[in-house]
């Protein structure tokens, strides 16, 4: 069976290719504007499966990986910021606190019609910056701005943060590898 990553990231393509399957990845087909009323995790679970499921027609027989990352500070979703001046904002606001990171996973078997769920949840306690740090730091990584609150952890973004907590690594850059592992090995792929 093909697996599909419903996914532009490379970083997401880059963690799941760790376990050394063959692997191909496509764009998904998801407006990701939350829902009124809808809580992070709910957004965080609605688009990883939408993002999976929006593959099944173009391939009708593969395990298809959705995933999607929410970030919740003081009970407010926190997006994409897109702008440099949003970035900003979003970096001030969450600077010297700690921000709560859902990352949700879907694997959808689109030969059965089975969908497997899970959510990786990772503490972020970043460090308190100044105006000129969060300008550098945006300056320098400006795909920062097509994260969660522009928190990037992967490449200068490290720099940004004081403490992690999460029972997974890889959850904070999107995919909850642990999980997606237990979950091929339920659709009969064996990682080992």
């Amino acid at each position: 069976m093909q697996l599909v990553l419903a996914s532009t990231s490379r970083y997401r393509r880059e963690i799941i290719e760790r376990l050394g399957l063959p692997l191909t990845a496509s764009a998904p087909v998801c407006d990701e504007t939350p829902l009124p009323g809808e809580s992070a995790l709910e957004t965080a679970v609605r688009l990883a499966r939408t993002k999976a499921m929006s593959l099944a027609t173009t391939h009708p027989d593969a395990l298809i990986i959705g995933g999607d990352q929410v970030a919740l500070l003081d009970g407010q979703q926190i997006g994409k910021p897109h702008t440099f001046d949003k970035g900003v904002e979003m970096l001030r606001w969450m600077s010297g606190r700690t921000v709560l990171f859902h990352s949700a996973l879907a694997l959808y078997n689109s030969h059965t019609g089975r969908l497997q769920e899970d959510v990786g949840l990772t503490r972020v306690t970043l460090r308190t910056l100044s105006d000129a740090q969060i300008r550098s730091y945006l300056t320098r990584e400006p795909d920062a701005l097509h994260c969660a609150g522009s928190a990037k952890s992967e490449m200068l973004g490290g720099a940004l943060l004081e403490r992690v907590e999460s029972d997974d690594p890889n959850s904070l850059i999107g995919v909850p590898l642990f999980r997606l592992v237990t979950m091929l090995q339920y659709e009969g792929v064996e990682v080992l």
